[in-house]
């Protein structure tokens, strides 16, 4: 399956001109996240246009994603040299694609934003409320991908909660209209997106899996390893700007999301704000990124994540720390401090 989806990739990396060995050739650096423009992503759209990757010699072309499994196989594939994702999804395709060369350089969620989101009119304020009730996942989300994990720790049994495999686009519609009383996502999403569909604020209960027994990190920045290896030093300037990035829009997130907006012209700048305040506040500027700085993880957290994603998945192999994250080319000049 990865070969016909390298097959696939290789022939649009063609067509686009992003083929490794172009890549090689060139400074032009496309960037692949995980989903839309929406305000988590403005620290990039915002580092490309205050020119933090243009000090560091690179042209980013920022581009959507289609879920938390979208960036994988474009980055492992040479079509695009770095892409946004997360790494517990990372784990899993390294198991089924050994010596695919992909891994995780920079850790941007310290704490995942995976969630339940659930209506409280519709009975759900605990984990426990979910069995008898229909939940509402889509098959590539990250927050679905992980609850097998919450659901253990939580105790529940699956066989007494409907899913209802849902698209994206209809899956906060489904929420909002009643057909599903909770769905997966990441709490910054789904929870604005119902909102903004008419369900009212105090109706919403937010089950951050963080919170209930699920010790694993989130989204981070993935590399090509061949390409990071042939430009070691545009890995790590990339990483820098896009410190940079993030501590501006931590400073102030309205005029990051303005940088967010000129790509999405239909976007809710009050809201993609919000989103990202909620991104910033509940993942990203964590009590561990504000004495470390961001981008590193703490080894004895991480293997813990490993073994515990290990309960519920399969590795064909024993994992190891080293194939899933390179710190490595991280800068060490104080730019990953954000405060």
């Amino acid at each position: 399956m990865f070969h016909r989806t390298l097959t696939g990739l290789a022939a649009a990396a063609t067509v686009l001109g992003f083929t490794a060995p172009a890549l090689h050739a060139e400074t032009t650096v496309p960037f692949a996240l995980d989903w839309k423009f929406e305000g988590p992503a403005a620290p990039y759209t915002l580092a490309v246009d205050k020119g933090f990757y243009k000090a560091e010699g690179l042209d980013v072309q920022v581009t959507e994603g289609a879920g938390s499994l979208d960036a994988i196989p474009k980055v492992a594939t040479g079509a695009f040299p770095l892409g946004f994702t997360d790494i517990n999804s990372l784990m899993k395709f390294l198991d089924q694609n050994p010596g695919a060369p992909v891994t995780a350089v920079m850790m941007v969620y310290d704490k995942p934003a995976f969630a339940v989101v659930g209506r409280k009119s519709l009975g759900i304020e605990t984990p426990k409320d979910l069995e008898g009730k229909a939940l509402g996942a889509p098959p590539p989300d990250g927050a679905w991908a992980q609850f097998p994990i919450f659901a253990k720790e939580q105790g529940l049994d699956m066989s007494k909660i409907t899913v209802e495999p849902v698209g994206f686009p209809v899956r906060e519609p489904m929420l909002a209209e009643g057909k599903v009383a909770a769905i997966t996502g990441f709490s910054f999403t789904s929870t604005l997106n119902a909102e903004r569909l008419g369900v009212p604020a105090d109706d919403l209960t937010v089950l951050l899996m963080a919170d209930y027994g699920v010790a694993l990190y989130g989204n981070a920045i993935i590399v090509n390893t061949d390409w990071a290896k042939a430009h070691p030093e545009m890995v790590t300037g990339f990483l820098r700007a896009t410190a940079k990035g993030w501590k501006e829009a931590i400073a102030d997130p309205a005029a990051a999301v303005e940088t967010l907006v000129k790509r999405n012209p239909a976007a809710d700048a009050g809201l993609e704000t919000k989103r990202l305040e909620l991104a910033i506040a509940g993942n990203v500027l964590t009590d561990y990124v504000k004495e470390h700085g961001m981008g590193g993880i703490d080894t004895a957290r991480f293997a813990k994540s490993i073994e515990q994603l290990g309960t519920t998945y399969e590795f064909k192999t024993t994992p190891e720390a080293k194939t899933f994250f390179d710190a490595e080319y991280l800068p060490t000049d104080g730019s990953l401090m954000l405060q």
